[in-house]
C-alpha cells in the first residue's frame, strides 16, 4: 500500500495476515476467452488515439509516485467502457464462466471500517499502518461489507473486492484488455491538455461536486455530502470531453502496466480527500498487488481498434 487511503494489498506489515488465505487455484486466461471477439461494444467510446501531455509537474502528489516530469505520450487507437465495470456485468461474467474472484478464494477482503457494525469491526483484523481498513472474512464482489451485505440496490455501482487478476480475466472475456496507464491517462483526461481533473483545475467548480471522494475529517468522519458514503452509481456525474464517467474517484481502477512489484492503479476512490491522499487527479497514481482487494477497487476495460494504415 502507498497512500493511506488506497487499496491495501494482502501482505506486509498490516494486520490483515490474520486472515488465513487458501490456496490460490491458477488464475491465468488466454488474452481472448472461446466465444468472445475483439470487436468493442456498441456502448465503447472509440479513441483516435494521439499525443498527449501526460503526468505532471505540479507537485501536489508523493514524491514516490514519480507523476513528473510532465513529457509528451503518444496512444494509438483504442476503445473503452464509459463506465466502470458494474456489479450485474461481472455477475454476468462469473454466472457465465464459474470464476471465482481472488477475495472468495482467500475468504476475506478488505472493508473500510466505518462501513462495518461496530461490533464487526471491532473484531477484525486491522491494517497497522491504515487502522481504518478492516481484513471481513467474507467480504466479497457478493457481500461487500462481508456476510449480511449484498449487491440489492447496487445493481448499477462497481463492482468492487476485484483483484488485477480477476479484472484481467474479466477483460479477456469481454474480448479485451486492462488499459495501459498511458491509455488511462489520455481517456480519463477527455482531450483537457494538463487539466488537474477530468473537467478542469477547480476540484468543485461553482461549488459543485464533479466527484465521489471523501469529505469531512479522514478517516474517523464523513458527511457524504456529495450524497455518497461509499461507492455511488457508475453514471452518478457528468461524463468528459470523451463521454467517460467517473474517471476520478468513486474506485481506483487497474492498469495493465507492471511498477514497483505490483500492478498501478488510476483514478482515486471515495476515500481520497487531500488531507491524506489527492490522487483523484489525473495525473496521479498509486501500485498494489495482483492478487489484492478492497471495497474501493475496481476496473473498466479497453478493446483494441486498427491504426489509420490498418487494410
Amino acid at each position: 500500500m502507498s497512500g493511506p487511503c488506497c487499496s491495501p494489498g494482502r501482505g506486509g506489515e498490516g494486520g490483515e495476515e490474520a486472515a488465513e488465505p487458501v490456496e490460490p487455484a491458477a488464475v491465468d486466461h488466454p488474452d481472448r476467452a472461446p466465444g468472445h471477439g475483439a470487436e468493442p461494444p456498441d456502448h465503447a467510446v472509440r479513441l483516435c488515439g494521439g499525443t498527449f501531455r501526460m503526468g505532471s509537474d505540479e507537485g501536489l502528489g508523493h514524491p514516490e509516485d514519480l507523476e513528473g516530469p510532465a513529457r509528451a505520450v503518444t496512444v494509438g487507437p483504442f476503445a473503452v467502457a464509459a463506465t466502470t465495470v458494474t456489479t450485474v456485468q461481472w455477475a454476468a461474467f462469473a454466472e457465465e464462466t464459474g470464476h471465482v474472484s481472488d477475495a472468495e478464494r482467500f475468504g476475506w477482503s478488505h472493508v473500510f471500517h466505518l462501513h462495518l457494525p461496530p461490533a464487526v469491526a471491532a473484531r477484525a483484523p486491522r491494517v497497522r499502518s491504515a487502522p481504518w481498513w478492516c481484513a471481513v472474512h467474507g467480504a466479497s464482489w457478493r457481500h461487500p461489507e462481508g456476510p449480511g451485505s449484498g449487491l440489492a440496490g447496487r445493481e448499477d455501482h462497481p463492482a468492487v473486492h476485484l483483484s488485477w487478476r480477476d479484472a484481467r480475466a474479466w477483460c479477456a472475456w469481454a474480448g479485451g484488455r486492462l488499459p495501459t496507464e498511458a491509455e488511462w491517462e489520455y481517456a480519463a483526461r477527455g482531450g483537457l491538455e494538463g487539466a488537474r481533473y477530468p473537467w478542469g483545475d477547480d476540484l468543485r467548480p461553482g461549488g459543485e461536486h464533479r466527484c465521489n471522494i471523501w469529505q469531512g475529517d479522514f478517516p474517523h468522519r464523513g458527511p457524504a455530502a456529495d450524497g455518497w458514503a461509499g461507492t455511488a452509481p457508475v453514471t452518478t456525474y457528468a461524463p468528459n470531453g470523451f463521454g467517460l464517467f467517473q474517471t476520478v474517484g468513486n474506485v481506483w481502477e487497474w492498469c495493465a502496466d507492471a511498477w514497483r512489484g505490483g500492478r498501478v492503479i488510476k483514478g482515486g476512490s471515495f476515500l481520497c480527500h487531500d488531507s491524506w491522499c489527492n490522487r483523484y487527479r489525473v495525473a496521479a497514481r498509486s501500485v498494489n498487488e495482483e492478487d489484492a482487494s478492497a471495497a474501493n477497487a475496481g476496473f473498466r476495460c479497453v478493446w483494441d481498434l486498427p491504426g489509420p494504415d490498418a487494410p
